[in-house]
């Protein structure tokens, strides 16, 4: 589970579909898909049609695996900083009803800004 006192995830870039399918698709309901897949030195970020799926990887060998489903009805505000000249990369935070705080920090490439309207579409 996310420590939500110390939820971040930094430098996540963009991935294929297919990098986290095998892991997460068995959670999926019905008519569930994949929309958007990130992932920093580790640990990993999916955005699906329900929800996000935060993937924290564990142990030294990487076989252990902390998969959170963070439904967007639970998000009750967001917060997005874009990339500047200095600083090349982009925050989003995401606060969840009665669970806390999340951060995601993400790549100059990444598409913050599609992010936001993917969330917002299902959010507001």
């Amino acid at each position: 589970m996310i420590d939500f006192q110390n939820a971040s995830f930094m430098k996540l870039r963009p991935v294929g579909e297919n990098s986290y399918a095998s892991l997460i698709s068995p959670l999926f309901v019905e008519g569930e898909n994949i929309l958007a897949s990130f992932q920093g030195i580790r640990d990993g970020v999916v955005f699906t049609s329900k929800r996000i799926f935060a993937i924290n990887v564990q142990g030294i060998t990487g076989k252990k695996k902390d998969i959170s489903s963070l439904p967007y009805s639970k998000i009750q505000a967001f917060s997005v900083e874009t990339a500047g000249v200095l600083d090349l990369d982009s925050e989003l935070e995401l606060w969840f009803s009665g669970l806390g705080k999340v951060k995601f920090e993400f790549v100059s490439r990444a598409d913050v800004s599609g992010i936001c309207r993917m969330i917002s579409e299902r959010v507001l």
